[in-house]
């Protein structure tokens, strides 16, 4: 276990400090802080901080109805990726989804994120799906861990 300090974001600035990590890693989908506060209401997200300075944020995604699959995703800022922060943010995210029924865990990667994808891929993920949302250049992929 590292120094981390994990948080549900709740206040402005932490529910900005998650936003800011996420559109860093993904530059081409920005999110407004509206966008993230509706987030927080539909999924569990937590921000991460080594000291005081940000490190990385997750995203859970509780199981769909009928499908029994969560999203669990972690994201590390570029300075602090290879230090073990990515994998601990995913294990509590791993953990929260089996713990609200997740027999089935999926990821999504951005195509041109080389790290988040070798992370997802060292974990087992395989891809199932490759797409553009519209608007979109780089394609999103999603994976999944073999059940």
């Amino acid at each position: 276990m590292s120094d981390l300090r994990i948080a549900q974001p709740v206040h402005n600035t932490e529910l900005a400090d998650w936003q800011h990590v996420h559109n860093t890693v993904i530059p081409t989908h920005v999110l407004s802080l509206d966008d993230v506060r509706d987030r927080a209401g539909r999924n569990h997200l937590e921000v991460a901080y080594l000291g005081n300075e940000l490190v990385g944020c997750s995203t859970v995604r509780p199981p769909a109805s009928g499908t029994g699959a969560a999203t669990v995703i972690a994201r590390v800022l570029a300075p602090h990726r290879g230090c073990g922060f990515g994998t601990e943010l995913y294990e509590r995210g791993l953990r929260l989804a089996r713990e609200l029924g997740a027999q089935t865990i999926e990821t999504v990667v951005l195509s041109s994120n080389e790290d988040g994808l070798r992370f997802a891929e060292n974990r087992g993920f395989v891809e199932t799906e490759r797409y553009l949302l519209p608007g979109d250049t780089i394609p999103w992929i999603d994976l999944r861990q073999p059940s």
